[in-house]
């Protein structure tokens, strides 16, 4: 397998630096023109400012500001980071040895750097806190849904681990808060085709052969909300979301189904009622059963009255 080039910057609040490649059919006179060209979103004055800094750099070192453009090769640099509201809830560890880590993440936090969120998610911040510049997720959760993310921390276990969630091989468990409809009859399960189109938010339920399979079971109710368990066979975008959302009963909080709300990223109230509560697999390098459960609970489930308060303290409307 080819060996993943070695930056010649040093990471930054945990993130590697960009890379750039040049093209090979390049026209541009300078390296500099060529990035005016290609960072549409990065005014040529910060271009300038990053070169005269020596914040862009080659294999030998800074680029000069009137360097020649160069077919073929590759420049690097650390992007700017957007202003982010600080997500300051913890992240438990739940497990940590020299070959992974289990951490509980909480909800309104993403687990990998992208978009808006990239200081304020939970890759970067436990690269951080806990001194782990090599540390990479397994898999991931949607920024909106709490519980357990399996970590990798030995590079050279990376593969083992990933794959492990790409051919389906770990049991997981899910809970949920929704609402109660008496007529529905569990366990059940729910089969569709689901697919998540690029650059479109909510994911869909289309006809075709399904792809997405769910065992739902029914844990307690008390009057019109109940608590669920969820089993996914499969790991498609927002699978949990829109197979709850297909039985009249959306989990609670869900500001995608059945309709977008316009939530603003720094509120962080009434939070999905969705925890990854349950990870279990046979561990590739030492063939163990490792099982890991998540300490948190819902709180729709727990106290409803709290998570229903709106920013001010008041019943939200």
């Amino acid at each position: 397998m080819r060996r993943r080039q070695q930056p010649p910057l040093p990471k930054r609040h945990g993130l590697d630096p960009a890379r750039l490649r040049l093209p090979e059919d390049g026209h541009w006179a300078t390296i500099r023109d060529h990035l005016v060209h290609r960072l549409p979103r990065v005014t040529p004055e910060r271009i300038d400012e990053l070169l005269r800094a020596g914040g862009i750099v080659d294999l030998d070192g800074p680029i000069a500001p009137d360097a020649p453009y160069v077919p073929g090769g590759a420049v690097w640099f650390h992007r700017d980071l957007p202003e982010e509201t600080p997500v300051s809830f913890d992240i438990p560890i739940v497990y940590r040895d020299d070959t992974i880590l289990v951490a509980d993440k909480p909800h309104f936090l993403s687990t990998i750097p992208r978009g808006r969120h990239i200081l304020q998610t939970a890759l970067v911040r436990l690269r951080r806190e806990l001194d782990l510049p090599d540390l990479i997720p397994a898999h991931r959760l949607d920024r909106a849904t709490a519980g357990l993310l399996l970590f990798v921390v030995d590079p050279a276990r990376r593969g083992a681990y990933q794959t492990l969630f790409q051919r389906q091989q770990v049991h997981k468990e899910y809970e949920a808060v929704a609402g109660y409809r008496s007529g529905l009859v569990f366990p059940l399960s729910v089969e569709s085709r689901i697919i998540k189109e690029k650059h479109v938010l909510a994911a869909q339920e289309v006809p075709g052969p399904p792809n997405a399979y769910t065992r739902i079971e029914l844990l307690e109710h008390r009057g019109d909300i109940a608590r669920y368990r969820l089993r996914p066979a499969t790991g498609r975008t927002h699978q949990l979301r829109l197979h709850m959302n297909s039985l009249g009963v959306p989990i609670l909080g869900d500001d995608f189904y059945p309709v977008i709300t316009d939530k603003s990223v720094d509120d962080f109230t009434r939070p999905l009622q969705l925890l990854a509560a349950t990870l279990e697999f046979t561990d590739p390098v030492t063939g163990a059963t490792r099982r890991f459960d998540s300490t948190r609970t819902l709180q729709a489930w727990t106290d409803p009255r709290g998570w229903a308060a709106g920013p001010d303290g008041a019943p939200a409307s």
